[in-house]
């Protein structure tokens, strides 16, 4: 079947806004409340745009409205291009004066606590223009449709977003420096089997996920790697283990800093590089953003180690860190 195109002149921008509204709200009531016109209308809107796209893009659930595939593949194009549209309009009013522009930004939480927050001053003092919305949640998937530009801690698969390695995880033992003085002299082995094991959950994958890999890796045996303490970010284990309790299996590069300074020790060599990175990812029409552009490079040159990963695309099976 030939590929048909919609003629530029017809575009439903009415519906479109319909569409948006009903998907941020999840209910045609509290859009139609928000956009000010009667719920009648706005569905004649939303089925208006179904029938010209030949496709449904909700799915009406009891007390629910969900997203088809369909508009799940539209609504970040629209939030996008009515986003773009309003800073250009909000441009020509001001006549042209370079008004702020606001970048949504999504970080894990040990990225953002740990090495980005510290350093989000500088990048405002370079382009003052742009204002930062961060945002840092829990949870798996790629980030919504609203997110300008998403730093992840992920392993790679293939999709079309851009995406950017900042460096590869490599996991090994961090303590405090009081228990590598005193357990001084002992294996590896039985170093690990006298102190606490500090775990950090990775959603959908066991709690003592990284150090039942670590320990076969380093042929530990029959370790007991259930034991210890669980948390939801690798910061927050670091704090325990700053503390000087228990022993931490996170990334070296992430928490570098306390490794040099002398906080945190790394008694043994032995590392874990179980596939993870922290890659950044900006969708391509984003590209053209000044403002997005802008800010990817300044990360990049920040944390950069790797390469872009354009081509071929990855798709990024995100979880928490």
């Amino acid at each position: 079947m030939a590929k048909t195109s919609i003629d530029r002149r017809w575009l439903p921008l009415n519906a479109l806004r319909a569409f948006e509204g009903v998907a941020k709200h999840s209910s045609f009531t509290a859009a139609a409340n928000a956009l000010l016109i009667s719920q009648s209308a706005l569905s004649r809107h939303v089925i208006a745009l179904e029938k010209l796209l030949g496709a449904q893009l909700f799915e009406r659930r009891p007390h629910a409205l969900v997203l088809t595939k369909a508009g799940q593949l539209l609504l970040p194009a629209v939030i996008k291009s009515f986003d773009r549209l309003e800073y250009a309009l909000d441009d020509i009013r001001n006549e042209c004066a370079t008004s702020a522009r606001t970048l949504r930004v999504q970080m894990p939480p040990s990225f953002a606590v740990h090495l980005a927050v510290p350093i989000l001053r500088d990048f405002r003092r370079a382009a003052p223009e742009v204002e930062i919305d961060l945002v840092s949640p829990y949870g798996v998937g790629p980030p919504p449709g609203d997110v300008d530009v998403a730093v992840v801690y992920s392993k790679p698969t293939v999709t079309d977003l851009v995406t950017d390695l900042l460096w590869p995880v490599h996991l090994s033992l961090l303590c405090h420096p009081s228990i590598a003085a005193r357990c001084a002299g002992k294996t590896l082995s039985e170093f690990v089997e006298s102190n606490e094991l500090v775990h950090v959950r990775i959603s959908d994958l066991p709690r003592h996920h990284f150090w039942s890999q670590f320990a076969r890796q380093a042929s530990l045996g029959s370790l007991n790697v259930e034991r210890g303490l669980v948390f939801d970010t690798a910061v927050l284990a670091v704090q325990y283990a700053l503390s000087g309790e228990g022993i931490a299996l996170v990334d070296t590069f992430l928490f570098g800093d306390y490794i040099r300074t002398g906080r945190l020790a790394r008694p043994f060599e032995h590392s874990l590089d179980d596939g993870y990175g922290y890659y950044l990812i900006t969708h391509p029409e984003a590209l053209s953003d000044t403002a997005i552009a802008l800010f990817r490079s300044w990360l990049i040159e920040r944390f950069g180690t790797g390469t872009s990963a354009a081509s071929p695309p990855i798709h990024l099976a995100v979880s928490n860190e």
